[in-house]
């Protein structure tokens, strides 16, 4: 044979010097893969199983595993270890039904809610004792009710109260225990029982809850003997409050009947902790899985203040409670020592961050400032830069309305000040008493929000140090500060579904007339045909010349002809018009016009002839719509002019699938969405205040009517299903110059973006240098 060739030894030496890394790998892998098919030629092998006896049955699996069923399938205890797949089947001879879908994910996997809390109160304390518990521990608390056997009593505002008709102790404490287990049994793990000469710590009553087990039967509370009863029984004690679980509450549901009629007892927490001995088996206790239900007696004329007992310290309640300033101070003493508790908390936590952060990769240039807050908002391109605002104690030099300078006033004020005084605190508390510092002049104030952090400032304090012997010294000192963004908390809102039926209401004038062609098409392909719950309901506004006219010359009546051929297309639709006579369309008479023609339920959406209505906005409007708590004041997405924007070339899509070349109207509020039984309240409210005088309305609109006369809630937001294509309104002089002057900023801030007005104008200089 002939030798290798030179070439080709230097190559083959040259593979396997790259090979060589990666060979360990290759003959790991290889030699896995050989075991592993060893392993399964062995393990499914045709030999005799060695675990059966010697009549061919089974003997125990080792382990303790349970057997399996002769065909493969799991056999007896491993049903809760094996998935099993459930055939779906249907009949055909059934008609089909469509499964409803529960709204939330928590309500279809049957999630409770935490703790449900019941205050038992009186005649005589229903307006005094009652009252200082909701407002001093109801707020912390999901949901408390109380409960009273006062037949119609007048219930104090802020507070949700039931009343039995029998101020009999005992009936009471039975009725309030049928309706908790009716209404609340399947909604709450743990029920908590108290009076309302009882100051309940509510946080430590929560943190208790959430420490312990829901499955089983628990009384937890203070615990009592019986008078003249078996010493192994207890009951707890009503004074001091008392805990109940849900399944306790389920079992002992079915014997209160007998318990009303069987029991003879004075006191209502004496006979519920004898029913739940006697029925159950269940005695109070007063710990479980290491928690521990603290109380404190507290003794007449105490001074919260000068109690320092550990006992007291500790206590979730206290009692007995005689008058409102008693509780109001008890409440102060026991948030005076949470916080206390709070703040050495985060001095732990902060510690050992600093001990914790010298051990990292980074070390201690990786500690962030403050210790434990996030670390400030790190921008990648010159877009996402975070500004800052410039203030001193008078003005601010970044105004909402866009100009250059205005007065710091309210909200802005208030934060200032409360700023410059922590600044001063904190200087004071770290030098004194060395120094001590009181502020002269602010001399410059920046601000900025970081929505990762919180609120930062930087403040140039002029200060006025003195020291121990009153020697003085002025300085200038910079502080840095951060006000963080505290817990975020989930704000209940009631519940509203999409099956709400919307009425459209379009005001039309003359100079609308060339849009309601294309307002028409839409609303039939985006609700007519989907089969939408959305009326729609037009209004005519006449100028009082072609009111006139109209028997000869009607304006509107290619308006009324299409009309006619919708609902002679869609024979079930009907679509009414109301005719208006007037030389200044407020917004607010059109209103008044139509709220009268409609029930007080009716969710209104006042749209213009721009819009183009669709299934995604209308189901936007249902959800932020709420009776008696939310009105929706959508930001709609308004389309460039064409001309200037493409300047003759193709247009973007007219899919309404993504925004196309345009923005946020932010001037126009002519598109709401509320109901008429809020509206004619805040209208109501709104002609007391002006008493007839009509030239007010002209200068307002809806938004304006909702913001000043309502208590509810204005939610206005970006909507990009709400789209506009662009046209130049007409403004009418008449109106008031705020309004007047809102229509010229939206035409104006229409045409186009800065960007394309430069390219035109550029082009327009080209073409005139030419």
């Amino acid at each position: 044979a002939d030798p290798p060739r030179p070439g080709t030894a230097m190559r083959l030496a040259a593979l396997l010097a790259a090979l060589r890394p990666v060979l360990p790998l290759v003959l790991g892998l290889s030699l896995g893969c050989s075991l592993s098919l060893l392993r399964a030629s062995w393990s499914h092998g045709g030999g005799e199983d060695p675990c059966l006896g010697a009549a061919g049955r089974a003997g125990p699996p080792a382990g303790g595993a349970q057997p399996e069923a002769e065909d493969g399938r799991p056999g007896q205890g491993h049903e809760d270890f094996r998935p099993r797949i459930v055939p779906y089947y249907r009949d055909p001879n059934k008609p089909y039904k469509k499964v409803l879908r529960t709204r939330y994910i928590q309500t279809e996997l049957g999630f409770h809610e935490r703790l449900f809390v019941a205050v038992l109160t009186s005649k005589a304390t229903l307006n005094t004792l009652a009252v200082a518990v909701n407002k001093t521990v109801a707020h912390h608390f999901p949901r408390l009710l109380y409960f009273t056997g006062l037949r119609s009593a007048k219930v104090p505002h802020g507070m949700v109260l039931v009343a039995h008709g029998d101020e009999r102790p005992i009936w009471l404490m039975y009725e309030t225990m049928y309706y908790i287990h009716q209404h609340f049994g399947s909604d709450y793990d743990w029920f908590y029982i108290m009076q309302d000469d009882t100051y309940a710590q509510a946080e430590q009553v929560k943190a208790l809850v959430t420490h312990l087990s829901i499955n089983q039967d628990v009384y937890l509370g203070r615990a009592e003997e019986f008078i003249g009863g078996d010493e192994q029984a207890r009951y707890c004690h009503g004074g001091f409050g008392y805990l109940l679980s849900r399944s306790l509450l389920l079992k002992l549901h079915p014997h209160l009947d007998s318990c009303r009629n069987e029991i003879l007892s004075v006191r209502p927490d004496e006979w519920l902790g004898r029913c739940i001995i006697d029925f159950l088996g269940i005695s109070c206790i007063s710990q479980l899985q290491g928690q521990h239900y603290h109380t404190y007696e507290l003794a007449k004329n105490a001074e919260p203040e000068k109690e320092e007992e550990e006992e007291f310290q500790a206590a979730l309640a206290v009692h007995p409670v005689s008058d409102v300033t008693l509780m109001y101070r008890l409440h102060k003493h026991f948030s005076r020592i949470q916080l206390e508790r709070a703040y050495q908390e985060i001095q732990e936590l902060q510690m050992q961050i600093r001990n914790l952060t010298s051990l990292t990769p980074a070390g201690e240039a990786g500690l962030t400032w403050p210790v434990g807050i996030n670390a400030p908002f790190l921008p990648k391109t010159r877009f996402e830069v975070i500004s800052w605002d410039y203030f001193t104690e008078q003005y601010l030099f970044s105004c909402p309305d866009g100009s250059p300078k205005c007065e710091l006033s309210g909200a802005s004020k208030a934060d200032v000040s409360d700023i410059i005084e922590s600044a001063l605190e904190q200087l004071n508390s770290r030098y004194q008493p060395s120094l001590r510092f009181s502020k002269r002049q602010l001399l410059n104030g920046y601000r900025r929000f970081d929505p990762t952090r919180g609120m930062e400032y930087t403040l140039d304090l002029l200060l006025e140090a003195v020291t121990q012997k009153g020697h003085s010294h002025v300085l200038v000192k910079r502080v840095s500060l951060v006000r963080p963004l505290s817990k975020v908390e989930i704000i209940p809102m009631p519940y509203v579904t999409e099956a709400t039926r919307v009425q459209l209401v379009l005001p039309l004038t003359v100079q609308d007339l060339d849009f309601v062609a294309n307002f028409l098409d839409m609303y039939a392909m985006n609700t007519l045909d989907t089969h939408d719950n959305a009326l729609l309901t037009l209004l005519f506004i006449y100028h009082p010349y072609d009111a006139q006219r109209v028997s000869q010359v009607d304006v509107f009546a290619g308006v009324k002809t299409m009309v006619a051929e919708l609902e002679k297309r869609y024979a079930e639709v009907k679509i009414p018009w109301i005719s208006v006579k007037t030389e200044v369309p407020s917004q607010v008479k059109l209103m008044d016009i139509v709220s009268k023609k409609h029930p007080v339920d009716t969710l209104f959406f006042l749209a213009s002839v721009w819009t183009e209505i669709n299934m995604e906005f209308l189901n936007r409007c249902r959800m932020n719509t709420i009776s008696n708590w939310q009105v929706f004041f959508p930001v709609h997405f308004q389309e460039f002019n064409p001309a200037l924007v493409y300047r003759g070339e193709q247009t973007a899509s007219s899919s309404t699938d993504f925004l196309r070349d345009g923005h946020f109207d932010r001037h126009s509020f002519a598109e709401a969405c509320f109901y008429n039984s809020d509206y004619m309240t805040a209208r109501t409210k709104l002609a007391a205040d002006i008493l007839d005088r009509d030239e007010v309305l002209e200068g307002m609109e809806v938004f304006d009517v909702f913001l000043h006369y309502s208590g509810l809630h204005l939610f206005r937001a970006v909507e990009p299903g709400l789209v506009q294509k662009y046209a130049l309104r007409s403004c009418n002089p008449r109106l008031s110059e705020e309004l007047y002057h809102r229509c010229v900023l939206s035409n104006l801030e229409g045409l186009a973006s800065r960007s394309h007005l430069a390219m035109a104008l550029f082009e327009q200089e080209q073409a005139n240098s030419t």
